[in-house]
């Protein structure tokens, strides 16, 4: 099985679906000998990147908008399902796909090609030795499971013509066949003895008994229902689609909503009910279970993209951890005029922008100074409001807030880069210096900006597609926590602006505050998960830095043991990123600047931490 992650990209914490030219003129071959290589490469990468399409027709339309450009034109829909001993079958294709790569003499590729086929390689070989630990993903968690992120991936499906629309009620029919699959993949779990501790299964049968209101669909207020009338109206309106067409349509919908998907949903929490004892009451961290350690570090590496092992991460972590307890403890000491001020971020008021717009409009025009423009913009500086795309925001739909991360925003296809969605959670993300945090993580200069960015690049480079279809969670949401903390300091020149240095230092409180969380949360993970941490381990830990209530100990224990790797995700990733930021200034040295650093950060990625590192030397 393999977990399809680029399609969201979460803010803070927060898809898993099963995997599924001839002859050179003479003389132009004796000029570029390596046009041969490049020709069997180009081969090779066609077929991996459409035979993951074809596999995929939901991983495929959030890939492309229109296939047909990429070759893929005639494609039967698919929802794939897990039917058992799928990772034998999965290890043969990527063995077949690196047998096929190694025949290739990488020193004779163009430059671009030659990147692109070092990413595919060390891809493919993380994703083969994944395939040996059976059983230890997990599709269903309560925090990001398919069966929250489903209906997400469904509302926001794009419908640019009629085959979309038909394309998405197929989809919609199997959902059943879907769930079904990912109970029994679960079923197998439990017999491996992986399954999901009881109070995690119990999470995610809850969910399912309030994701799909049967109250909501029959009075049609659902958002998969509201959403769909949304999106045929937009057709209906630029004559792609008849009236009487539309009125089918929203017919078959709603019939496949209540006699397919909710159903699907009702299954899923019976078939989950049945699993629920003889197992663990409470998640435990995966060093409690055979071969869970080894499978944690592997887990790591192709999560953050750092090579770097569990122990030289803790390495890492302590000092930077003492570091800003004690820039923290420094500000806190030396201007106890902010502390009233910092305790009550959450509700001021005094935050100069209240609208996304006027918060995205801030972002855009302070990042100018030290972030390239698009590759396609031309080399004029100071103007990024003319061109990078403004996106909608949305908030999430009560039901499913409660199970959301606080913010997330969707990755526009390859060929359709102008169209974005950020969603906020009003449940846990307050305005003020949060959401503006928070839109410079998920927007500019953050993931939206880093999406873009790398469609237009790609597409100005004529890179081949297949890199589309590699993740990279540590270079993705590293950047995204690394101009999180630049928007910071955005904010405080703000406040600066306005004369409030009571409030500037507030908000370097709460950026050191809030580094200082993620990196403890990062100790713990690799505490948990690689040294078998106890709860009440943990517990004493977060005691001793003032977090004393059981219950809010237990909750963080048990969202980290139910989501490995996450937050390394995040603060690995933004501390890789600060290591080659340090690399390159001692490299580069008067020749170094931020926009050039960024411009190498955005014009190699998304990337692993290694390729990147020998590409700046």
């Amino acid at each position: 099985m393999q977990i399809l992650s680029q399609i969201i990209k979460s803010k803070r914490t927060k898809l898993l679906l099963p995997i599924a030219l001839i002859a050179a003129v003479l003389g132009i071959f004796f000029l570029f000998p390596w046009a041969n290589e490049d020709k069997k490469f180009q081969k090779q990468a066609d077929r991996i990147f459409q035979e993951e399409m074809l596999a995929n027709t939901l991983n495929m339309h959030y890939t492309l908008a229109y296939p047909e450009n990429y070759g893929i034109t005639d494609y039967e829909v698919v929802l794939p399902c897990y039917f058992g001993m799928e990772e034998d079958f999965s290890s043969q294709i990527l063995t077949d796909y690196l047998d096929n790569l190694y025949e290739i003499d990488a020193e004779k590729l163009s430059e671009d090609n030659r990147y692109t086929y070092q990413l595919l390689v060390r891809s493919l070989e993380g994703s083969l030795e994944g395939s040996s630990f059976s059983y230890f993903e997990e599709p269903l968690s309560p925090s990001s499971g398919m069966q929250s992120q489903l209906p997400i991936l469904l509302a926001e499906y794009t419908f640019r013509c009629e085959r979309d629309i038909t394309d998405y009620l197929s989809i919609l029919d199997q959902t059943d066949e879907y769930f079904s699959s990912l109970a029994l993949y679960e079923a197998d779990k439990k017999a491996a003895g992986l399954c999901q501790a009881d109070s995690s299964l119990n999470q995610v049968i809850e969910q399912c008994s309030t994701i799909l209101s049967k109250t909501e669909l029959d009075s049609g207020t659902h958002f998969l229902q509201t959403t769909f009338a949304e999106r045929l109206n937009n057709l209906l309106q630029n004559n792609i689609i008849t009236q009487e067409a539309a009125e089918y349509y929203l017919s078959l919908n709603d019939r496949l909503l209540t006699t397919v998907m909710q159903p699907a949903y009702d299954k899923l929490a019976d078939d989950l009910l049945l699993l629920v004892g003889d197992g663990s009451s409470l998640p435990k961290g995966l060093a409690s279970f055979p071969s869970g350690k080894e499978y944690y570090s592997h887990l790591v590496k192709e999560t953050t993209g750092s090579n770097l092992s569990p122990d030289a991460i803790k390495e890492l972590l302590y000092p930077t951890f003492r570091a800003e307890y004690g820039a923290l403890q420094t500000l806190l000491r030396e201007n106890p005029q902010s502390i009233t001020a910092w305790t009550q971020i959450k509700n001021d008021t005094s935050f100069p922008y209240h609208s996304e717009a006027d918060i995205l409009a801030d972002l855009t025009t302070r990042m100018a100074v030290d972030f390239p423009l698009l590759p396609t913009a031309g080399t004029e500086t100071g103007n990024t409001d003319k061109f990078l795309p403004a996106p909608s925001v949305k908030t999430v739909s009560n039901s499913l807030a409660a199970y959301c991360a606080p913010a997330f925003y969707l990755t526009p296809p390859l060929d359709d880069t102008l169209n974005n969605v950020i969603y906020i959670n009003p449940l846990s993300t307050s305005a003020g210096l949060e959401l503006y945090t928070t839109l410079a993580h998920e927007g500019y200069p953050g993931h939206l900006y880093q999406s873009v960015y790398n469609n237009a690049n790609s597409n100005l480079k004529d890179t081949h597609p297949v890199r589309q279809i590699l993740w990279y969670g540590g270079y993705q949401e590293g950047w995204a926590l690394y101009v999180e903390f630049i928007s910071y300091d955005y904010a405080i020149d703000l406040a600066k602006e306005q004369g409030n240095d009571a409030l500037a230092y507030a908000y370097e409180i709460e950026k050191h505050n809030r580094s200082m969380q993620l990196c403890l949360y990062s100790l713990l993970d690799v505490s948990i998960h690689y040294d078998n941490a106890s709860y009440e381990q943990i517990h004493n830990v977060l005691c001793s830095m003032g977090i004393k209530d059981a219950a809010t100990t237990r909750a963080v224990y048990d969202y980290i043991a139910e989501e490995p790797a996450n937050y390394l995700k995040y603060y690995l990733g933004y501390l890789e990123i600060l290591n080659l930021k340090e690399k390159a200034m001692a490299l580069w040295q008067e020749n170094y600047s931020d926009m050039r650093f960024h411009e190498f950060l955005l014009d190699c990625g998304p990337s692993d931490f290694e390729t990147l590192e020998m590409t700046l030397s």
